[in-house]
């Protein structure tokens, strides 16, 4: 029997500048996805006028997101990561460079280095239902490494 939960999730969030000890993550959302790692195209493909295919690899950057509670210490340390990282007039952003590892109950890890934050909800959203939306924070990462 195979046993898919995801109980005892945790990330360990490092930004060069930010948080250069970094944070944990262990509370997340529960109307959306918690943390997604999406699905990555590795190659390309095409057919000339004769019908022959062709195929050429293509390197992607990883995208990953993650979603946690509103007004949770998660939510208030990626607020804080994505102000600093977000230009404005006269301030320069803090270029951080992430690394995000992820540890899963079941003893198995995933490794997103050399990564960067590319966006999120600055304010507290609400849904229809009358509770504060969850939060999503959206990073992509030049390396991505699987542990077994």
């Amino acid at each position: 029997m195979n046993n898919v939960s995801a109980q005892g999730l945790t990330l360990l969030i490092k930004a060069s500048k930010t948080f250069p000890a970094g944070f944990q993550v262990s509370v997340f959302a529960d109307d959306v996805d918690p943390f997604d790692i999406e699905d990555l195209n590795v190659a390309e493909a095409a057919m000339d006028m004769n019908g022959n295919m062709r195929t050429w690899s293509t390197p992607q950057p990883q995208p990953m997101a993650i979603a946690v509670l509103p007004g949770s210490d998660e939510d208030n340390n990626l607020t804080v990561l994505l102000e600093a990282n977000t230009p404005s007039k006269g301030r320069m952003p803090a270029n951080d460079v992430i690394t995000i590892v992820g540890m899963y109950g079941n003893g198995k890890r995933v490794t997103a280095r050399e990564g960067v934050i590319l966006g999120g909800s600055r304010g507290l959203s609400v849904a229809s239902a009358g509770r504060l939306k969850s939060k999503t924070y959206n990073f992509v990462f030049q390396t991505f490494d699987i542990g077994r």
